[in-house]
Formats: structure tokens, C-alpha cells, sequence
């Protein structure tokens, strides 16, 4: 099974009323220490660089986010300024380069790339759909 498919839905799923696509880049992680579960391959793959994804991984966790409070959120070599957790629940933004939403589930980490002028509401709906269905799953 491919991992890949899920960036597709993930996109699909942030749709608004009028169609238009609130998600232009994901991925799938694994809440153990962050291994890819999606491929860089994807056109739409968030490409995580280094640590960056392990870092994450170790704070959902955790549930201890303070470090991301304190550094922000790293995604693809971007720094994000971290907005708020709730739960499972991350969400980070950069002026002029959109925002990241983060959501985990029972073993992996669903990450949205929110693009400048999108609706970062409708990235969280999406992310929130495959987490809850990886979640009743048991993954």
C-alpha cells in the first residue's frame, strides 16, 4: 500500500464550497521518531530536511511542546512561528509562506502546508479527516 494516496485526500479534503484546495504540500510521519511514512516523491510531498521531522515526533510524544514555543516549528527548512497546541492539535504560520497544520494520531503525524492566502481552517479540516481515520484504524 502506498502511502502517497493520503497527500491526495488530505488535498481533497480541504476543499471549500467552491473547490478550491487549501493544502498544497503534506505528509504521513511516524509518531515513533518521525520516519516518513509518505514518499518525497509525490508532487505534492512535503520535503522535510534533517531533524526536523524527529524533532517533531518527540514532541507529540511527549505532548510537551515548549521547545516549538520557543524555536518554532521547522518544516522543509522554514521556521514557523508556533500559534497554539491543542491536544494532538499543532498549528504554526510564516508571513508570506502560509501556515502548517499538524495533527497525530494514534501512530502517525498528519503535516498540512497551508499556502499564503489559504484558509488555514479548511488545511485543519483535512489533516483532521485522515487523523481521525488513521485513528479508528489503530494507526
Amino acid at each position: 500500500m502506498s502511502w502517497d494516496s493520503y497527500i491526495d485526500n488530505l488535498i481533497s479534503q480541504s476543499r471549500d464550497a467552491s473547490g478550491t484546495g487549501h493544502i498544497d504540500r503534506a505528509c504521513i510521519f511516524g509518531l515513533d521518531g518521525g520516519a516518513m511514512w509518505t514518499t518525497p516523491d509525490h508532487s505534492n510531498s512535503l520535503k522535510p530536511q534533517g531533524q526536523e521531522l524527529a524533532n517533531l515526533a518527540r514532541c507529540f510524544k511527549s505532548s510537551d511542546y515548549t521547545s516549538l514555543q520557543a524555536g518554532g516549528v521547522w518544516l522543509e527548512g522554514e521556521k514557523y512561528q508556533f500559534l497554539r497546541a491543542e491536544g494532538d492539535i499543532v498549528l504554526a504560520k510564516k508571513k508570506g509562506n502560509g501556515a502548517i497544520s499538524l495533527q497525530a494520531s494514534k501512530t502517525a503525524i498528519i503535516a498540512a502546508h497551508c499556502p499564503e492566502g489559504g484558509q488555514q481552517g479548511n488545511a485543519n479540516k483535512g489533516v483532521g479527516v485522515v487523523a481521525e481515520y488513521l485513528s479508528s484504524m489503530n494507526m
